[in-house]
């Protein structure tokens, strides 16, 4: 080839370049052009959605609010995600067993009484051999054999003598469910049920769909899951839609909550009132209640949030009933002043008239006025009594929440 040849055919290739790159940048922009058209309708979509970020330390049941939503305003769970629930129902089952078993070994070292806490000897080899199911990563499902020896073991007078212990021990609340139950779980086709409940309505609209053993599983969040639903349901005129974020509440979950933060309508915060008198998962020196009002007050002073709604959930209300009548406020810290109204006596007929409630929620008020700047007072702020295992109850809460914010918006 003759270097003139080579010079024209370098030049053609040069000149068609010009061509290509803007056919090229033609094909780029439409694309462009395309990417921004779905965001604009996509953007436009999410202007009718509100958003809801679902916050709390550890246990303090956000992960069941989330649960009954998924029951009460979607079509709940499906046969898949019923038999995805077996294994975590039955390392619960095994779970539970263990924390007693060590904890009983544990307080007849420690405790005065401790005659109390010592098993019988065959009881004993059945707890090793629980305990050691209970250590496993990978739980085998149970049957007639392993229930009997659970039902043994949970029988023995040491192991429900450690079971009223429990607020020490990390023993989670689903723990007597399960064990009244032991024969259901262990049934060879089981599968978490299905029970209709008829709130005694003529409405098909208001039979309540109950997944009880799905909703007293206990499996750690982690992550971000997400949820959309309208209280009302979407058909409905006049109901809004959202989309309702759960995240993880132990400490190290924390840190993924920050950019969720943005564009948040409410955060729907929930606080555990029954446990006052227990220790963090994560931290067995940290008062649980404490570290509630420490989160609580730390996320109020966030910036994003000096428009946003507050809606506190005062949870676990059906065991903080319970509880208070053995258990003084007083144990916690951020309740030292409490003053009862009638020294030397249990207060039973005053817990049922909410005198132990009102003094909680009073200091939750406080605590959000004291955490909230003056141009942040005028926010909606709602305290909400709530037991999350209650499905009248969470439903008539989210209708609640629902009207609050319409009103909010609407400036009324």
């Amino acid at each position: 080839m003759s270097v003139l040849t080579c010079v024209i055919e370098s030049m053609g290739s040069s000149c068609s370049r010009p061509h290509s790159v803007n056919e090229a940048e033609a094909a780029e922009n439409a694309k462009s052009a395309d990417i921004d058209r779905r965001i604009l309708q996509e953007t436009k979509a999410e202007q009718h959605i509100h958003k809801l970020l679902l916050l709390g330390a550890g246990e303090s049941g956000k992960s069941t609010i989330f649960k009954q939503i998924k029951l009460l305003f979607q079509t709940g769970f499906d046969e898949a995600e019923l038999r995805s629930y077996t294994s975590v129902i039955h390392a619960n089952v095994y779970q539970t067993i263990k924390i007693l078993y060590e904890g009983a070994k544990e307080l007849a070292q420690v405790e005065p009484d401790a005659s109390k806490y010592v098993l019988s000897p065959d009881n004993q080899e059945v707890g090793e051999k629980l305990s050691e199911i209970g250590a496993r990563l990978d739980y085998p499902l149970l049957n007639k054999e392993l229930v009997q020896d659970v039902r043994k073991l949970w029988q023995d007078p040491a192991i429900q003598e450690t079971y009223s212990r429990g607020s020490i021990l990390q023993v989670p609340d689903c723990a007597q469910y399960f064990m009244e139950n032991l024969d259901r779980l262990a049934e060879v086709d089981y599968v978490p049920t299905k029970v209709w409940n008829d709130t005694q309505s003529n409405s098909c609209v208001d039979m309540d769909l109950s997944t009880e053993d799905v909703l007293h599983a206990r499996v750690r969040t982690n992550g971000v899951v997400e949820i959309q639903f309208s209280p009302l349901g979407e058909s409905k005129r006049g109901g809004e839609v959202y989309r309702l974020y759960d995240v993880g509440g132990q400490r190290n979950e924390r840190r993924k909550w920050i950019h969720l933060f943005e564009g948040v309508n409410a955060v729907i915060f929930c606080a555990a009132i029954s446990e006052y008198d227990q220790m963090l998962f994560e931290d067995e020196t940290k008062n649980r209640m404490m570290e509630t009002k420490e989160l609580f007050d730390w996320v109020l002073k966030q910036r994003c949030f000096e428009k946003t709604s507050f809606m506190l959930f005062l949870n676990k209300f059906d065991i903080f009933e319970r509880k208070i009548q053995k258990v003084p406020l007083s144990v916690c810290e951020w309740f030292k002043d409490y003053q009862p109204t009638a020294p030397g006596k249990q207060e039973v007929e005053h817990a049922y008239e909410g005198v132990f409630y009102r003094f909680v929620k009073k200091k939750f008020e406080e605590l959000y006025f004291q955490s909230s700047k003056p141009d942040r007072v005028d926010r909606v702020f709602k305290i909400y009594r709530t037991t999350a295992l209650d499905q009248k109850l969470v439903k008539k809460t989210f209708k609640l929440i629902d009207e609050s914010m319409r009103r909010s918006r609407e400036g009324t």
